[in-house]
């Protein structure tokens, strides 16, 4: 696969770019989840008294007994040209189920994206409450937005906005959910671990990687460098092999930063490099999937227990944010 190095580092955010042939002390967290409770009518007293209970006594019995006491139903909504979160979000909860004994499925609803565009982004975000009804028909435990760049285009804080959009579309189809998505678990990972400065890593053009490090700028995060791939069809994303990670993560300044975005894009594969870097560097690695699965382990109060992605996942900051 070649490489076309362009590295003008002359100030904050400057984007390095590497155009790649496509063919060749931690806090809870959990009040960042956007979450909406549901009214039932008096016709169904099973219903009227789980509407008395509190949102999280609710979600529990939902869970306990809607769907069996040892498993949970883990909805997505991911582009439609998404084929990255759909394998390393179960292969992360494969690992989480074998130290637990928990058992975990995946519920998909698909919103159209084959380039990533602020067009086809914006469109993509338009649908978000749409697709939260569709998947909310399945009882999900919780519901992930994964789609990090299709959020964070819309400007700063826009996670919030659409985590209460889907949260408000499944309440309103009856199934009322804890809600995260891939840009606001990033960022409010990062927050509660306390970084400051941070590397990163994107497959997006430099328009769309400096609006990436913008927002999370914007959350009081400084973004010390920052390498973009250059990548703009959304499959082709999907097909870079995590294998060369390692070495262009080794071109960032590492220097005093706090923790290192391995991928800031659910659509690049990362998961086999994530603690390959992680050793390497001595710093903690996130990616858009590894903040996403912490926080849905979180909604569903669940200690994460994963080895193999990164010390948020397993060991001292695991141990430390179950605290």
């Amino acid at each position: 696969m070649s490489i076309l190095a362009s590295r003008p580092r002359s100030g904050a955010n400057t984007v390095d770019t590497f155009r790649l042939n496509p063919q060749d002390g931690f806090a809870n967290h959990n009040v960042g989840l956007a979450n909406v409770s549901h009214g039932h009518t008096d016709e169904d007293p099973d219903r009227d008294m789980e509407a008395a209970m509190t949102a999280s006594e609710a979600q529990g019995a939902h869970r306990a007994a809607g769907n069996g006491e040892g498993s949970s139903r883990i909805g997505l909504i991911v582009p439609s040209s998404n084929t990255t979160m759909e394998t390393e979000l179960p292969e992360m909860f494969r690992r989480q189920s074998e130290a637990s004994g928990h058992s975990y499925t995946f519920h998909s609803a698909r919103a159209t994206l084959k380039s990533v565009t602020p067009e086809e982004l914006a469109a993509m975000v338009a649908k978000a409450g749409e697709c939260a009804t569709a998947v909310s028909d399945a009882d999900v435990d919780v519901i992930a937005y994964a789609c990090l760049v299709a959020v964070m285009a819309q400007g700063p804080g826009a996670h919030e906005g659409s985590e209460e959009v889907i949260a408000a579309a499944a309440a309103a189809n009856g199934h009322p959910a804890p809600v995260t998505s891939s840009a606001g678990a990033l960022v409010r990972t990062l927050q509660a671990m306390g970084a400051r400065k941070v590397a990163m890593l994107t497959p997006y053009l430099p328009e769309l990687t400096k609006m990436v490090a913008d927002y999370i700028e914007g959350a009081g995060i400084e973004v010390q460098d920052v390498i973009g791939l250059e990548v703009a069809d959304n499959l082709a994303v999907g097909r870079l092999d995590p294998a060369r990670l390692p070495s262009i993560a080794a071109r960032l300044n590492h220097t005093g930063i706090d923790a290192l975005v391995l991928s800031a894009c659910v659509q690049m594969p990362s998961l086999a490099a994530v603690q390959e870097v992680e050793d390497a560097l001595g710093i903690p690695v996130v990616t858009a999937a590894t903040a996403t699965t912490y926080e849905i382990l979180r909604a569903l109060g669940h200690q994460p227990a994963i080895p193999g992605a990164g010390r948020l996942l397993s060991g001292p900051l695991a141990s430390v944010a179950a605290a």
